[in-house]
């Protein structure tokens, strides 16, 4: 049965907040996409990696979503916005990962535009960053699907997966997003 505690709605997909009662389907979805996730994103697989996970979203500096499919509410992909800072700044570092029972189908572009869209509106941010991984393909046609543009390359950034990856930084402002033309998987508010 679907949430009905929705943040945002698009034609297949849905975001809410991640709680913890997402975490046995939430952590089964990773353990499923494991192949596909890796070595870009290794969310928390099991209840006390996901419990420490989430408990970054307690705080004021981070918020978690998960994407879900409207008419199921069956959860789809992960979204959090990670680091951010209010005052001058305005800004957050989003990082996301779709499930392999998701993948390839537009829903994460969907989704993490209403995370944007609910980032630019209700959280007052001004500006999203994403840091992806020269190989991660993927998600680099995702950001440039979403308006996305490249601001340079960082050498051993991000620690994950046990090493130092190099990623490429990206970042969208209120404005750009506003003034694109929609992902032709998002929806745009009337």
């Amino acid at each position: 049965m679907p949430d009905t505690h929705y943040l945002a709605t698009g034609p297949r997909v849905a975001i809410r907040h991640i709680g913890p009662e997402d975490m046995e389907e939430f952590t089964a979805a990773v353990r499923a996409s494991t192949a596909l996730l890796h070595p870009y994103a290794f969310l928390p697989s099991n209840a006390e990696e996901f419990e420490m996970w989430s408990a970054k979203f307690q705080v004021p500096s981070g918020e978690g979503y998960v994407v879900c499919d409207r008419e199921t509410g069956r959860i789809e992909a992960g979204i959090a916005i990670n680091n951010i800072v209010y005052g001058a700044f305005q800004c957050g570092a989003v990082g996301y990962g779709a499930f392999a029972h998701s993948a390839g189908r537009g829903l994460m572009t969907e989704g993490l535009g209403l995370v944007i869209r609910h980032a630019f509106g209700a959280l007052g941010l001004h500006r999203l960053e994403a840091n992806i991984q020269p190989g991660n393909v993927a998600s680099l046609k995702l950001v440039k699907r979403l308006g996305f543009r490249h601001e340079g390359f960082s050498p051993d950034f991000l620690y994950i997966g046990g090493e130092w990856r190099d990623h490429e930084r990206w970042a969208v402002t209120s404005a750009m997003f506003r003034d694109r033309p929609a992902a032709p998987t998002e929806s745009v508010p009337t």
